[in-house]
């Protein structure tokens, strides 16, 4: 079973593949963003544990984003969510009953689409995802061992439906012949109602232990969806962009090490219950700033 302290030390196991920043305490408390909303040129949200847990919206969230537009902030979405494109995240912003653009939406998947190779690619993702932005010759990967031998690399999207089974195969497969793993979501587990899901980046370090040569992660905290998000603000300096966030070593590392502003949300994340002094201390990983929600 996932949990607060799990998760964490999981992601300090594996801190040398992550990007490296100077995030130097301590955080400064606010009880709202519009308490800095007039320094800020953008807001970047990220999605699970800010806006969103599961599929119920945080309570006041799509007010506040409503009132920073009317501050004039840009508004952006940063999600490691990668099982669906920005069409169809913009949907599922909606039936939460948040406003936004499919142009305001940033996801892993939009990374990492853009550094697939060439030859036949196994994916693992939900079976809902259509996989209609993907050109390559694909094959979906589920209980055939079969199939994980005859592709030249694999995209890992979404664990939705993935088993321990599915993870052997992807060792064994891995072990016969080492190649490209691209995972899609480097997040380590996700807020759900009932507690924590095990995301790709879950599996993926466990694939890059053993093969780190051949493992490549993608959404924060790595540098890939950074670029992508920036690209699409105007001309605004770096410090200007402030990144909300759940999650230390995604989130505020990632945001901090390309030098955006960083604020920590605590009330429905994965410090949910949690005072993250301690957690902060012990991986000298500290937020700009601090509130419960945003």
């Amino acid at each position: 079973m996932l949990t607060t302290q799990s998760i964490f030390n999981r992601y300090e196991e594996v801190r040398s593949r992550l990007p490296k920043a100077h995030c130097p305490g301590p955080s400064t408390q606010i009880s709202s963003l519009l308490d800095i909303a007039d320094q800020v040129g953008a807001f970047v949200f990220d999605a699970f544990g800010v806006l969103n847990v599961g599929e119920t919206m945080i309570i006041g969230a799509d007010k506040r984003v409503e009132q920073l537009r009317e501050r004039g902030c840009e508004i952006r979405i940063l999600t490691n969510a990668a099982s669906y494109n920005r069409s169809e995240a913009k949907s599922k912003f909606e039936r939460l009953g948040i406003r936004v653009e499919a142009s305001e939406i940033i996801t892993s998947r939009d990374a990492t689409l853009q550094n697939l190779g060439v030859g036949r690619l196994g994916v693992i993702t939900s079976d809902e995802d259509t996989l209609s932005d993907l050109q390559s010759s694909i094959t979906r990967l589920h209980d055939n061992a079969d199939d994980y031998d005859r592709v030249d690399s694999i995209l890992f999207l979404s664990a939705s439906g993935w088993t321990e089974k599915r993870q052997d195969l992807l060792v064994r497969t891995m072990r016969r012949r080492p190649r490209k793993l691209l995972i899609g979501n480097a997040d380590l587990a996700a807020p759900r109602d009932d507690g924590f899901s095990a995301e790709p980046g879950h599996f993926g370090h466990e694939i890059a232990d053993m093969f780190p040569e051949h493992v490549q992660f993608f959404g924060k905290p790595f540098p890939e969806v950074y670029d992508i998000l920036e690209a699409s603000l105007p001309p605004m300096p770096r410090d200007q962009i402030v990144m909300c966030g759940d999650t230390l070593h995604t989130d505020i590392l990632g945001a901090a090490a390309r030098g955006w502003g960083t604020v920590l949300v605590t009330e429905d994340g994965l410090f949910a219950g949690h005072s993250t002094q301690s957690f902060s201390a012990q991986s000298r990983i500290f937020a700009d700033w601090i509130l419960k929600r945003i």
